[in-house]
């Protein structure tokens, strides 16, 4: 190995970095490990998500001898040949699930004990502690062939840390970019089938197999056609069937995204779609023809229903002049007025669809050859296809990114899943994990009245969680947050808007005083994590901004017996407020069951408008507190929460909620949360003060309540109106059980924002139907929120 500063590198060196085939990402998620083959030549860089995780390498050559000396010899470390490789080391001695799962891992790729004392450790300081004395890597040659393992491994942060271990990203410049271009296989394949660009190939699939489709280069549709195979073999065409599979799922044209199974023209189910790392595809169309060519002018051009026919004919499938088709990858886009245009893919190199085969099949795939428009970034490249055996299982996952440019990431399973999932097959999928929208054997409603009149318990742990830390940490968020955090005490919390440069919100979260110089911030977007390091870099701030989301699992336990089921199983030691003493929007540290059992914070928060408490845990912990609370909750009759009857609950209480209430043109004021924007009390600047300054009172819109007069739905996104014209918005609504009418939040212009004024909500176009009501003021539950303050 060897390392260059950046103008060190040869010109061909920088030729092969501006070739984007050539270049690949690869995430290595906290606690865990990646393997990597380079060859003489490839070219690799790390880098730490927050810039301060140590990333420990690794090396063997081609015999699996270590070959940790050539990299020590050029970080400039003459004469060692190795370290110990503490994180590793730390975090396997730690037993706990991580430590266990990497153990496996490095046993897989047949690393021993003699590897692990000779790591290279590889990464910035913590803020505050000067420059790390292993310089920061730039990039990396491989001198000869090798194989490398970077792991971001360490031990788990205790509840009342501030030190999670953190993701980092490796970039490898291969110089023959064939390597970069297939990501590496979900299981053993058992068929690996190259689609070459403008053609089409078929292949049998049994039923439980796996289909993985990639987009090979980035920018390339993918046309799909699946047969019954035992139907084909008696002479019957049962295929794909789009008028099927759109009118038993009810969804005409899902946006973005395709359907999550298809069916056949018999109604039954032929693939599931599992996993999806693109997120926009097209809903169902036709696979690019002839006449659409030829209606271009293009007379000849090779389509992929012409491939279709050519591969299909010794399967005796009739020709058609145009098939219907799942377009995996295209990017249509479904006007209101039902008009359907078309752009560039969204998919990038690597990316892919898996599907499940419920039945034998016959499949035929294509790499479109659509070259005069930008179905496929006007460059069509290949198509690879992977079959997995049926034995394998994988996970049904969703694909998001947290910044335009990184690699997607799939959706997780939380702590409290085998329990949750142990419940209920109903659920969703948010922020990146999955969670309940209602259980089995109570439903929404039921969920809601325990939660009101009893206790329920919920999976909140997709709130994003950020340990901010340094000299400068409380200087930082007056700053970057709307509440004044210098009246904050040691133990407390304050809700808090975060706002960019006009005043739109960015986030909303809640900040937890953890001592002097260190807070944690929990909020609902991954983003504000990476949005608040770098305003801190950018003003200059000593500070860190750690992600610790996988550290910290939480469960909220709302309602009037909460209180009186925690206090049976928290133990709280003498300098720590006990359950019953606790505070609003104060937390304590403390144990489950006694001064030996599990570390657990736990908070008098909640978003249902109760009395409540959210209970935070090591994810391996997660599953005996749930056990715990939800054993100590049979006598008061405790209940699962899903989303859909926490969705009743906020709104009742006039909570709101992020794309609803407000989003990044939307204030704090015109959302309805003014009181976490002190003007008067908060001396300092912060980021979005100006521009609300500026703006005056009197002309902003107003967050208010509207009582429906009768019982028909209204939603999110209904217009308002008074007399023709509309004068708001509904951003959310429900049925109220406690009301046992409509209500809705709704956004409205300030001259008819005032109690008792009567609006109406327009539904059809608008002018057709009319949905009377009148407004009220927020929240519609307890409106001196003496529940919540009990």
């Amino acid at each position: 190995m060897s390392v260059n500063q950046k103008n060190d590198l040869p010109d061909a060196c920088y030729l092969n970095m501006q070739n984007d085939n050539s270049v690949r990402l690869f995430r290595v998620e906290a606690h865990q490990a990646i393997r990597l083959d380079l060859k003489r030549g490839d070219h690799f860089q790390i880098f730490s998500q927050d810039g301060e995780q140590l990333a420990e390498l690794i090396v063997r050559d081609r015999r699996g001898s270590s070959a940790n000396h050539l990299l020590a010899t050029a970080l400039g470390l003459d004469g060692v040949s190795g370290l110990p490789a503490e994180g590793i080391n730390a975090q396997i001695a730690e037993n706990k699930l991580a430590g266990q799962a990497l153990q496996a891992q490095l046993k897989g790729w047949g690393i021993n004990d003699y590897h692990l004392s000779q790591v290279i450790s590889v990464g910035a300081a913590r803020v505050g502690e000067g420059q790390s004395t292993i310089p920061e890597p730039t990039y990396f040659e491989a001198l000869d062939d090798i194989n490398i393992i970077v792991a971001a491994a360490g031990l788990s942060m205790p509840i009342e840390g501030h030190v999670p271990v953190t993701e980092l990203e490796v970039k490898v410049n291969y110089l023959d970019a064939s390597a970069a271009l297939l990501p590496e296989p979900l299981a053993p394949s058992q068929l690996e089938l190259r689609i070459p660009r403008a053609s089409a190939r078929v292949y049998e699939v049994k039923a439980g197999e796996w289909i993985q489709i990639i987009d090979v280069e980035g920018k390339q549709c993918s046309d799909f056609l699946a047969f019954d195979k035992a139907a084909l073999e008696q002479g019957e065409e049962l295929a794909l069937d789009a008028v099927a599979t759109r009118t038993l799922l009810g969804m005409s044209n899902p946006q973005p995204g395709i359907h999550s199974r298809f069916l056949g023209s018999d109604m039954q189910s032929m693939v599931e779609v599992v996993q999806d790392t693109v997120g926009r595809h097209d809903s169902f169309l036709m696979a690019c023809n002839p006449k659409y060519y030829e209606d271009s002018g293009y007379f000849g051009h090779i389509s992929c229903s012409d491939n279709f026919n050519r591969v299909l004919a010794p399967y005796k499938v009739k020709p058609r002049p145009a098939w219907p088709a799942i377009n995996f990858f295209f990017n249509t886009h479904v006007e209101p007025c039902g008009s359907v245009s078309m752009d560039e893919p969204w998919s990038r190199a690597g990316d892919y669809v898996l599907l499940r085969a419920t039945r034998d099949l016959i499949c035929a795939s294509s790499a479109c050859p659509d070259d005069i428009d930008p179905a496929n970034g006007w460059q069509p490249t290949d198509i690879h296809v992977r079959i997995y055996s049926a034995d394998n299982h994988f996970p049904r996952s969703i694909a998001y990114r947290t910044s335009p440019q990184e690699l997607p990431r799939m959706t997780k399973t939380t702590g409290f899943h085998s329990r949750v999932s142990a419940l209920t097959k109903q659920m969703t999928e948010y922020r990146g994990y999955w969670v309940a929208s209602e259980y089995e054997g109570w439903g929404a409603q039921a969920e809601y009245l325990a939660c009101r009149e009893r206790v329920a318990v919920i999976d909140l742990t997709p709130l994003r969680k950020f340990e901010v830390t340094g000299p400068d940490a409380e200087a930082f968020l007056q700053f970057a947050l709307t509440r004044n955090v210098r009246r904050l005490a040691i133990g407390e919390i304050a809700y808090s808007a975060i706002c960019h440069e006009t005043g739109g919100m960015i986030d909303d979260g809640t900040i937890f005083r953890m001592g002097e110089q260190a807070f944690r911030w929990v909020c609902g977007d991954p983003y504000t994590g990476l949005w608040l390091k770098n305003q801190a870099q950018e003003q200059g701030y000593k500070v860190s901004v750690r992600n610790s989301t996988d550290q910290l699992h939480n469960i909220a336990v709302q309602g009037p017996k909460s209180r009186e089921l925690l206090s049976q199983i928290i133990w709280a030691p003498e300098c720590q407020p006990s359950m019953d003493t606790l505070a609003w929007f104060h937390f304590m540290i403390g144990r489950l069951g006694g001064p030996d059992g599990i570390p657990v914070m736990v908070s008098r928060t909640g978003y249902t408008g109760e009395l409540g408490f959210e209970v935070w845990c090591h994810p391996d912990d997660a599953e005996a507190v749930w056990d715990q609370v939800w054993e100590t909750g049979q006598p008061y009759k405790i209940a699962p929460l899903g989303f859909d009857a926490l969705d009743m609950l906020r709104i009742e209480a006039g909570l709101i909620f992020a794309d609803h209430e407000f989003c990044p043109e939307t204030n704090p004021y015109e959302a309805g949360i003014g009181f976490t924007v002190p003007m008067k009390t908060k001396a300092e600047n912060f980021i979005g003060r100006e521009a609300m300054a500026r703006q005056t009172p009197e002309s902003r819109q107003r967050l208010v309540g509207l009582v429906l007069q009768g019982n028909e739905p209204v939603a999110h996104g209904d217009l308002i109106y008074h007399g023709r014209f509309p004068v708001g918005v509904v951003t959310s609504a429900t049925t109220s059980p406690l009301l046992s009418k409509q209500i809705a939040l709704c956004r409205v212009a300030p001259d008819f924002a005032a109690p008792e004024t009567l609006l109406e909500v327009g539904k059809l176009d608008g002018l057709q139907k009319r949905l009377p009501g009148e407004v009220v003021g927020l929240p519609f539950y307890d409106p001196e929120r003496t529940r919540v303050r009990s």
